[in-house]
């Protein structure tokens, strides 16, 4: 190939490289520790080979094995995310803060990755006797829950869209109930700002039914203008 010449588009991906995201994936999706047997099985793999894949990213503290052979995250993974949408999680983290206590609910900031809607920052109430956690790294389909739903409801209208993003769309929030957790209903405005268009989702999540919609969208707004306003 020609010095300076763009790689081939058909260029094959490192298989190596592949399985060792995928097992941490795994560990991130399972939320519990797993053995290496297991994540074999999930990998598809001999156990040898994911032993080797473990032992390297191990080597780089982003896994760990404890005393009983499981597999848990490592804090190396920390060092990687650290930069990660930093200025978007500084902005957010006040304001979400700010809402989980005024609302007595669990507030959180999700953004789109491909068909996805994944948490970014999450905050509890202080004084709340039943709230539900959110975990960074939570994900679910973009076209389910109200983080996607307001999400999708900030670009434009297509033909064959959910009526909820159409009625997200018209009324400035979107609404869903039992989609993503059973039993759990969740609020969410986008966050739009004007250099970099829409970038995010503020958004809580609760138990029970009774909850002013409107008003619990209007400090959602008031949240996602702050936070809008905060970013470079």
């Amino acid at each position: 190939m020609p010095s300076g010449s763009a790689e081939p588009k058909s260029a094959p991906h490192s298989q190596t490289l592949d399985r060792g995201l995928r097992l941490l994936e795994l560990l991130a999706e399972a939320e519990r520790p797993l053995a290496i047997t297991e994540l074999a099985e999930r990998l598809g793999v001999h156990r040898s080979i994911a032993y080797r894949i473990l032992r390297t990213l191990e080597d780089h503290r982003l896994i760990r094995r404890g005393a009983d052979g499981l597999c848990r995250l490592d804090v190396g993974l920390a060092t990687l995310a650290r930069s990660v949408s930093r200025d978007l999680q500084s902005a957010a983290l006040p304001e979400l803060a700010a809402a989980a206590n005024e609302l007595g609910m669990t507030a959180f900031i999700a953004v789109p990755d491909g068909d996805d809607c994944v948490t970014l920052a999450g905050v509890e109430p202080r004084h709340s006797v039943v709230s539900v956690a959110q975990r960074p790294g939570s994900r679910h389909p973009l076209d389910r829950g109200a983080p996607g739903l307001a999400l999708l409801s900030a670009g434009p209208a297509r033909a064959d869209e959910r009526p909820d993003i159409t009625t997200a769309r018209r009324r400035g929030y979107a609404y869903s109930d039992n989609e993503v957790i059973p039993g759990v209903s969740s609020i969410a405005v986008p966050i739009i700002s004007g250099m970099r268009g829409t970038i995010g989702a503020v958004a809580v999540v609760f138990v029970g039914s009774g909850v002013d919609e409107p008003a619990v969208a209007l400090r959602l707004q008031q949240a996602a203008r702050a936070i809008a306003a905060e970013l470079p």
